[in-house]
């Protein structure tokens, strides 16, 4: 039977890993990064139409979708290749498992920490980035922005999960930190050049469900149709509008589908730890 999880415990641990990031200026130099990202593209996102300044939130956010797909993905598997690895080729794992404490609240404090610096640093950036045009948003804008930052959140967390399972199987840090990067190309470059290669060599015979079962297997598009639905005109951006079943284009689904890339890989990444003590 297991023994009840001592939340102490993990809160420990989190707190430190969040006092790292904010120590060695993780937290702060992500954020001016967002911020910088966010500001730039609600000013000049038009400017290859010939307009300069802030236009609307939804031209805002189409434009940072494609910036966070890249940007967020890469940074949440940086943050967390060497979680578990990393404490285990300084030997520090160890010595902490000879304390009263259990693998899976190492794992879960390791994971909260690194989940709170993410997502303070998405909080601040992205808040501070469009600060200044405070003014221009109405309540409906400021809404539809807050979601875009919460989906953002989402993805980030779901693939921090992805780097703390890489970390448990990982038999190194190099290692680790190759699959890392090796995950950022796959998930964020090649998937969906995959994807469309399936579409045109079905010849039309993928059908829009199965098309639209293949995305949920990328948490980034699923991050890219979450923004993509959010409102009419970020929909008319986008061609994938007319393919996707009515029941994958509610956001609820979708962020439960996220929620499932949060949760399932950590599960995965406790299961293999857990193996680990035998």
């Amino acid at each position: 039977m297991r023994a009840p999880i001592e939340w102490r415990q993990v809160r420990v641990i989190a707190a430190k890993e969040l006092r790292d990031r904010i120590r060695n200026r993780w937290v702060l130099a992500v954020a001016l990064i967002f911020a910088l990202f966010a500001l730039a593209i609600a000013y000049f996102g038009a400017s290859q139409q010939g307009e300069v300044g802030f236009r609307s939130i939804d031209v805002t956010v189409a434009s940072l979708v494609s910036l966070v797909t890249y940007l967020v993905p890469l940074i949440a598997l940086i943050l967390g290749y060497d979680a578990i690895v990393g404490e285990r080729e300084r030997g520090s794992l160890e010595l902490m498992l000879s304390m009263p404490i259990t693998r899976f609240e190492i794992l879960l404090g390791k994971y909260v920490g690194l989940a709170a610096a993410l997502t303070s640093a998405t909080l601040l950036g992205f808040g501070a980035g469009l600060l200044p045009l405070a003014g221009e948003l109405s309540a409906n804008d400021a809404y539809h922005y807050a979601g875009f930052v919460g989906s953002a959140i989402l993805m980030g967390l779901a693939f921090l999960s992805i780097s703390v399972l890489v970390s448990v199987v990982a038999l190194d840090r190099v290692r680790a930190s190759g699959v890392a990067i090796g995950l950022w190309f796959f998930f964020v470059l090649i998937f969906d050049l995959l994807l469309m290669g399936a579409l045109v060599l079905s010849q039309g015979n993928l059908n829009s469900t199965s098309f639209a079962a293949l995305m949920m297997l990328n948490p980034a598009d699923v991050f890219r149709l979450l923004n993509m639905f959010s409102s009419e005109q970020v929909r008319d951006m986008y061609g994938l509008a007319t393919v996707m079943p009515d029941r994958l284009t509610d956001p609820a689904v979708l962020a439960g589908i996220m929620l499932g890339w949060i949760v399932v890989p950590f599960l995965i990444a406790n299961w293999r730890l857990s193996c680990q003590q035998r």
